[in-house]
């Protein structure tokens, strides 16, 4: 399936958040948003996943659904949402309680992902019992269960340290080598950006604006070995952001 953003704005009572945002996410896709903080990243995930109805335009999902599609988006969160008195198998189970799904399917679909995880063998584990690294991958096995079209990732690894998110790149990288998945990626963080996104959208200070789309044609294989390339496209996308990144950081100063 393509995702489809036409034009999309939104506004809190007087405050415009968003400004005639327009972009396309194709399949297998990963696009990544930036921009200053307060720039309207996150309202715009929630709107994409249906959380908020925008002020205007529209947001269209075209074209035929993967197989077993069970929802066409979901969510990955950053502070991981776990529910901490299920196990890490019932908490991936959660999202296919309501999917009319006999109980020997749900556990077939479970131990899948939780394979493709790397969580086999803490499937009966609570989340405290697990590392920041390992509830992270908990979540994204969750959002496998459901075969969605595009996942919505909202700086699934800011909560991380510097060690772990790397490891979870680096799991993310080898995850989109077998899923070919498409994901809407909200990050602060520019190396996670150009390491992972395909098209790396820069919007503005608010009222978020396009500024410019980024296209990266390094194959996402190739990347940990082009080191250089990756520095040289980071260095630009801080030159697009920095000044209004800035003036952003002391409206929210001004602000308290």
């Amino acid at each position: 399936m393509e995702l489809q953003i036409r034009n999309v704005g939104h506004r809190y009572d007087d405050t415009e958040v968003l400004r005639d945002i327009s972009f396309q996410v194709g399949a297998g896709q990963i696009v990544c948003l930036i921009g200053p903080s307060g720039c309207g990243k996150s309202t715009l995930l929630r709107l994409i996943g249906g959380l908020e109805v925008p002020a205007a335009g529209s947001i269209t999902l075209a074209g035929a659904p993967p197989e077993g599609t069970l929802n066409p988006l979901t969510f990955i969160f950053q502070d991981f949402a776990l529910l901490p008195w299920r196990t890490a198998a019932g908490n991936v189970s959660l999202v296919l309680e309501d999917h009319g799904l006999g109980g020997a399917r749900v556990r077939a679909i479970v131990a899948d992902v939780l394979a493709r995880t790397g969580l086999s063998d803490f499937a009966d584990a609570f989340p405290r019992q697990l590392s920041g690294g390992m509830k992270q991958r908990v979540a994204i096995a969750r959002a496998l269960a459901v075969r969605p079209a595009v996942m919505l990732m909202d700086e699934p690894l800011s909560a991380l340290d510097s060690q772990t998110r790397e490891l979870l790149m680096d799991d993310l990288l080898a995850l989109w080598l077998r899923e070919r998945f498409s994901a809407v990626y909200v990050t602060h963080n520019l190396a996670e950006a150009v390491r992972l996104g395909h098209r790396i959208v820069v919007l503005s200070r608010r009222p978020g604006r396009i500024r410019e789309v980024v296209e990266i044609d390094i194959p996402l294989p190739e990347r940990p070995d082009r080191v250089m390339e990756l520095d040289a496209i980071q260095r630009r996308l801080w030159g697009l952001m920095r000044d209004e990144a800035a003036a952003a950081d002391r409206e929210l100063a001004d602000a308290r």
